[in-house]
């Protein structure tokens, strides 16, 4: 199915600057301790669809690089951070990554399964690339900033995208730039699935 012409259309940077800006405003779980695991798997397997992001420390020279230093995976009732550095969370990961029946949506995500399997072994299933979704039907801006604005109709923050992921406390802002970038990917999903575009 074609997209509708009011969507299937460039939008430029001033339009997107123009809308209000929305952050995940729900519960957000930095899963820090074995309680907190088994309430976040709890969450997951009785889910349909999850939003997925990683985030990683960014490089400054030429042939550097870091392992991804925290994934985001969130539900309908929250939005669960795993910081990869701290707790083992190789187990749990490769079952949610590898259950079929869970959706797994983000943007751009094949980026993120390569450099998250630099630390978790897992085959993926139940993947779908929002972005890949909407190129299928003919829009060529596919960045989560533009897809936000054009089909959830506000704007995603961008602020934190350069900052640590690796420092070992985690900034307030951080912790609400990551869990808004899963949940908008949910959230993408969910309105493409009303538009008939899955």
């Amino acid at each position: 199915m074609p997209l509708p012409p009011e969507l299937l259309r460039e939008v430029s940077r001033d339009e997107i600057n123009a809308l209000d800006v929305r952050r995940y405003v729900g519960e957000i779980v930095l899963v820090e301790t074995p309680e907190q695991l088994a309430r976040a798997m709890a969450d997951l397997r009785s889910e349909r669809v999850t939003g997925f992001d990683t985030e990683t420390r960014p490089s400054f020279r030429v042939g550097e690089s870091y392992p991804p230093a925290l994934a985001q995976l969130a539900t309908a009732r929250a939005v669960y951070l795993f910081p990869l550095a701290r707790m083992d969370f190789s187990a749990p990961l490769a079952e949610v990554m590898g259950a079929e029946r869970l959706v797994k949506a983000g943007v751009s995500i094949g980026d993120d399964l390569k450099q998250l399997k630099k630390v978790v072994a897992f085959e993926e299933k139940g993947i779908v690339d929002v972005g890949t979704v909407v190129r299928r039907h003919g829009l060529k801006q596919s960045g989560v900033r533009n897809l936000a604005g054009l089909f959830l109709g506000f704007r995603v923050p961008k602020g934190n995208k350069t900052s640590n992921w690796a420092a070992r406390r985690l900034s307030p802002q951080q912790i609400g730039y990551a869990a808004t970038d899963a949940w908008v990917c949910r959230e993408l999903y969910l309105r493409f699935e009303e538009l008939g575009l899955l």
